[in-house]
């Protein structure tokens, strides 16, 4: 295994940043806003009452049951585990069902974590390319070709992380009726931008009700609620599966920190006015960030539908000579190129299954953003 490439890039923005150059990350998704105050408050309140001790592994009674209640699906407290992120209930699920060789169906592009936590656990990720013609989603008729006998999961993400891809209900329910006829495919659905989401938000738990069985949704605290440093994911799914992921959590972190429950518990049982107006203010950068970076020739952008990222295709600009006379084969090129000429960190798509792309975060300040642009309309220009 090795280092995302999204964490290699941002570490080493921040190495340059260290040496005085002039370095815009706007490669990592993080609110920039802070953690809402009554949520630091109820964290300072719980170890006041001496809330610092072990907490049960699955989580605590309060915050499983805060979490059951506010789910799409008809779920109780055995049904819901909490975790160190949502990308421990990703790896909890893995190794609690993976045996080697089994496959599971990643449609692209994809969260870079996804293909690097199931080859930890000795499966083959089936990479399904779904580029921007079909909105990057993935079609019944190519899960239906993807699925063998060895495969265990599919994974589906919406809204998606990188491109900002909403499913609708009718999408997912064309999705279930190929489920159904094979009963040996289990469905993770990776939901942690839900209230992120600019349309209509369909969660599997509501939109495949004959799923229920055999669908695990992972959601959390951290992008909603800013509140990515507090490491809180939970996974919502049938109580035996739940159970067998509780055996692996044991071994591995004994549970979520109990101070970070307590601060999820108040996140979810007081006030979130602070959601819709920081949703609203999403709403308006990914509006004004898609139109600037469409009227760079060369780029064009899907207007995602949720999450806080554009995934714009540089097809017209491989093989584009630099100022150097070097040609940019690919994204990566692209992108290093970014770095090197303007300070200007952005992810290559080939990091999400899907290269001539690149991924930009607007989960960042109005100034940041206008500099951004500015930058990569700079960078853009200067290629012939």
């Amino acid at each position: 295994m090795a280092l995302s490439e999204i964490v290699q890039l941002s570490e080493a923005a921040n190495r340059r940043r260290a040496e005085g150059h002039d370095v815009l990350s706007l490669a990592t998704g993080e609110p920039d806003f802070p953690t809402p105050s009554h949520i630091c408050a109820a964290a300072t309140a719980a170890m006041q009452a001496g809330e610092t001790r072990y907490p049960p592994t699955a989580g605590t009674a309060a915050l499983r049951d805060a979490i059951a209640r506010q789910s799409h699906g008809d779920h109780r407290r055995e049904h819901v585990i909490v975790c160190t992120g949502a990308k421990q209930v990703i790896a909890n699920a893995l190794a609690a069902t993976l045996n080697a060789g089994d496959e599971v169906i990643v449609p692209a592009p994809y969260w870079s974590t996804y293909i690097d936590a199931i080859q930890l656990f000795a499966g083959n990720p089936v990479v399904v390319s779904c580029d921007a013609s079909q909105g990057f989603k993935i079609t019944p008729a190519q899960l239906e070709a993807a699925i063998t006998p060895r495969t265990k999961w599919l994974m589906l993400n919406s809204p998606s992380n990188p491109t900002g891809a909403v499913y609708t209900s009718k999408e997912l329910a064309a999705l279930e009726a190929v489920l159904l006829r094979y009963p040996h495919v289990w469905l993770l659905s990776d939901e942690i931008y839900e209230h992120i989401c600019y349309v209509p938000f369909a969660s599997c738990s509501s939109a495949m009700p004959s799923m229920q069985n055999r669908l695990l949704v992972v959601n959390g605290v951290s992008k909603a609620h800013s509140m990515t440093g507090w490491r809180i994911g939970w996974g919502l799914g049938p109580s035996d599966l739940i159970s067998a992921m509780t055996t692996v959590q044991g071994q591995f972190t004994s549970g979520a920190s109990s101070i970070s429950q307590a601060a999820a518990l108040a996140a979810l049982e007081t006030t979130s006015d602070h959601i819709e107006e920081r949703r609203a203010k999403f709403l308006a950068r990914r509006n004004d960030v898609v139109t600037e970076i469409d009227a760079i020739d060369g780029l064009t952008c899907t207007m995602p539908d949720g999450a806080f990222y554009v995934f714009p295709s540089i097809a017209e600009l491989i093989n584009a000579q630099s100022p150097g006379n070097a040609a940019l084969t690919d994204d990566a090129d692209f992108c290093r190129f970014a770095l090197d000429s303007e300070g200007l960190v952005l992810v290559p798509g080939r990091a999400f299954g899907m290269p001539q792309h690149f991924r930009m975060s607007y989960a960042y300040a109005d100034e940041n953003l206008i500099d951004g642009i500015r930058r990569l309309s700079k960078i853009v220009a200067s290629l012939s």
